[in-house]
């Protein structure tokens, strides 16, 4: 249990993203609706408030900048975690979910590829092979248009088919723009390790959130929607505080496992939210909805079940010149072996 708290927690992390997807797909059904920035904006402050709020209590240093040695890496953190955020808040509002699904879901495999490269972590190739068997369980449950004829799907219903062709491309293309960048900011926490807490990490991630967004916001000249129903307060609300929470454990998973084995434990929330359709929007999964639940458990146990133990020491030794990157990867072990 203990090689895989790491992982279990990224999985847990998922389930309360799930809970706060569905909570989102119900917010954008009250009217009127809200800009992407907006609401991101609006659920990030939440979040950064809960972080400070914690620091304090639990007496932790640093809790405005964090670590002084960490600074920058903290704030790539923040800055690229931003433009996955928007981009899936965005693409919801043109495209189907299942589109959105598995778009997002390509990090993982290039996660693992650059936590290789920068990191110098190892990815075995039945890591490589779980990653692509779960990312085809992702497309069966996703089954999005291009690949399949789902024009009398009823899973459609409600999604955004109507968007037009450019709207469609254009969130495409910011979507898999935040994938990519965000596997910098997936990088940047292993890289941070244990020389920083979670909840600095976290209060980055929500603050620079929360400032680009505005940003956005006055450069595009979008206004400001000052929704009145109480459910709509109730439920950006719940939104930060599930944020909060997911982060959270997302964050302290990272810290514990590689990039590579990490990122895998993303792709179960797609199981999550097959049981949110059923539970709280009556949508049963199709029979290729559940083969590909069936697989991506498959994947995950087989991962969990076949890790290696981790090495004492580091496999590639580092000069005292190498980069702040490898710097906090090797913290991060040493503080795992002595344990």
């Amino acid at each position: 249990m203990r090689n895989n708290a790491g992982l279990l927690l990224v999985m847990l992390a998922q389930m309360f993203a799930s809970f706060m997807n569905a909570a989102i797909k119900v917010l954008n059904q009250i009217e009127p609706p809200v800009p992407a920035l907006e609401l991101v904006t609006i659920s990030m402050a939440i979040t950064f408030i809960c972080c400070e709020i914690y620091m304090f209590v639990a007496k932790i240093p640093y809790p405005f900048l964090g670590p002084k040695e960490v600074r920058l890496l903290l704030a790539c953190r923040g800055v690229t975690g931003f433009f996955a955020v928007f981009g899936i808040y965005y693409a919801l509002q043109y495209l189907p979910l299942g589109d959105v699904t598995v778009l997002t879901f390509v990090g993982p495999i290039f996660t693992g590829i650059a936590g290789r490269l920068f990191l110098r972590e190892t990815y075995s190739k039945r890591e490589a092979f779980a990653s692509l068997c779960s990312l085809f369980g992702v497309v069966l449950i996703a089954r999005p248009p291009f690949l399949f004829d789902r024009a009398s799907d009823p899973d459609l219903e409600g999604s955004a088919v109507d968007a037009s062709a450019g709207d469609r491309l254009r969130a495409t293309l910011v979507l898999v723009i935040g994938v990519l960048i965000y596997t910098f900011a997936m990088i940047a926490i292993r890289a941070i390790g244990t020389r920083a807490h979670a909840m600095h990490s976290m209060a980055y991630f929500s603050l620079w959130c929360a400032i680009v967004s505005m940003i956005g916001l006055f450069i595009s000249g979008e206004p400001i929607v000052y929704p009145t129903p109480w459910q709509w307060d109730v439920l950006l609300l719940l939104i930060g505080m599930l944020s909060f929470t997911a982060q959270m454990c997302l964050t302290m998973g990272l810290q514990r496992e590689t990039a590579a084995r990490g990122t895998i434990g993303v792709y179960v929330q797609v199981i999550f939210a097959d049981v949110l359709e059923v539970l709280f929007f009556k949508t049963m999964p199709s029979f290729l909805s559940f083969l590909g639940t069936g697989i991506i458990m498959t994947c995950a146990i087989y991962i969990v079940l076949t890790k290696q133990k981790q090495e004492q020491e580091p496999r590639v030794a580092l000069e005292s010149g190498e980069s702040t990157l490898e710097d906090g990867l090797l913290t991060h072990r040493n503080s795992l072996s002595g344990e």
